[in-house]
């Protein structure tokens, strides 16, 4: 059986099509809350960047450019609490879904190898494990599957904080036991165990204490304790920065890891354009512009929480991130939520699409204007 009949689910944003139809019919048109693509400008500082870097004849760089390397080292150690990461351990990537499906892959997992991701997960983890041949193992409580691993099987645990969809947070001791569950897995078993944090969330912290500390990062040196050994941070701008079509994210991390990960995406030609290097060094220098984005979303969030409170919602978890985790307060199927606010004019997603723990739940996305947020919030509580 081939690998695009066989292996991989269908995609879950592709089952909506009845129901955004369902959706756009509304008098008032459609608020599509389903997926987190931004909706307000690219920052002018990150603007005025690609355009003096667009002659650029020759190829980019794989390993990204100097200037792009330094530039994620400053950021870490301003902005996540890691002061003394390597630049040799920072590799630019295609965004990073890219990173995540296909990490399982350029690590060489295969057959009989175990990939561990979230219970509530983002589906690109399970997919990159597939498309490795891997096993994908969703998780609740990873330092304990670890431990209980008699046999080695698990080389490759994803954490996700700021969680998607979920808004969970890992605190500095959780990301700590994970670590430690690792390590102590790769010296009984003899054989790598890598531990793989998405953090592209991580500047938009809702509840305390993160605002005031910041979400912790899986480099930070109170979760390494100094060595960073087998640990891979992955980072997008598409959220703090409004880049997503600029497709400019980072991976960062062990050396000795980041160096493998860039000999194979020399030989695949995996190569972030130069001008869109040139503009992730503007965007990580720059606060300002993030800060301004993160207010955005904090008024969209207000709005939209305390409306489907109103309406009989109730808002779970979303202690950080860019969306709210709904439920109706009497619980139903996801599905079934979805339909209900479709009748509604609103798309949110079924929490069905991240996992079986998610089926009560819905999705739903600040990424909207002040205008459609408005909109939504008055349709649901009939103001």
């Amino acid at each position: 059986m081939g690998l695009l009949t066989g292996h991989l689910p269908d995609f879950p944003w592709d089952t909506l099509a009845d129901v955004t139809a369902r959706a756009r019919a509304h008098p008032g048109g459609i608020v599509d809350l389903s997926v987190g693509t931004p909706v307000d400008p690219t920052p002018q500082v990150v603007r005025d960047a690609l355009v003096a870097a667009a002659d650029s004849p020759g190829y980019p760089q794989t390993a990204g450019t100097p200037e792009l390397r330094h530039a994620v080292v400053r950021w870490f150690a301003r902005r996540r609490h890691v002061p003394d990461l390597d630049p040799a351990g920072v590799l630019p990537t295609l965004g990073s879904k890219e990173l995540v499906a296909l990490l399982p892959s350029l690590l060489g997992l295969g057959a009989g190898d175990v990939v561990l991701h979230p219970e509530v997960a983002y589906p690109t983890y399970d997919v990159g494990a597939r498309l490795a041949g891997a096993e994908p193992e969703p998780c609740a409580d990873p330092a304990a599957r670890l431990a209980a691993d008699e046999d080695g099987a698990v080389r490759l645990v994803w954490l996700n904080s700021p969680g998607n969809p979920d808004g969970s947070v890992l605190s500095v001791d959780e990301l700590g036991a994970v670590v430690e569950a690792a390590r102590a897995a790769r010296a009984r078993h003899g054989c790598p165990v890598v531990v793989a944090s998405d953090e592209c969330y991580a500047e938009l912290a809702w509840d305390e204490p993160w605002v005031s500390q910041g979400v912790p990062s899986l480099l930070d040196p109170r979760v390494t304790g100094g060595d960073g050994a087998g640990l891979l941070v992955a980072y997008s701008l598409s959220k703090q920065s409004n880049l997503a079509g600029y497709r400019a994210a980072f991976v960062a991390g062990d050396p000795a890891l980041v160096g493998r990960l860039l000999e194979v995406r020399k030989h695949a030609g995996f190569m972030v354009p130069a001008p869109v290097q040139a503009a992730m060094v503007a965007a990580l220098a720059d606060d300002e512009h993030v800060a301004a984005q993160r207010a955005r979303y904090a008024r969209r969030r207000r709005m939209l929480a305390a409306a489907f409170e109103e309406a009989g919602y109730a808002v779970d978890g979303s202690r950080a991130g860019l969306y709210l985790w709904v439920r109706p307060e009497g619980g139903q199927d996801s599905r079934a939520t979805v339909e209900d606010l479709a009748g509604l004019g609103i798309l949110v997603a079924p929490g069905a699409f991240y996992g079986s723990a998610g089926t009560g739940h819905v999705r739903v996305a600040l990424t909207a204007s002040d205008e459609r947020v408005a909109e939504a919030c008055t349709r649901l509580t009939g103001a």
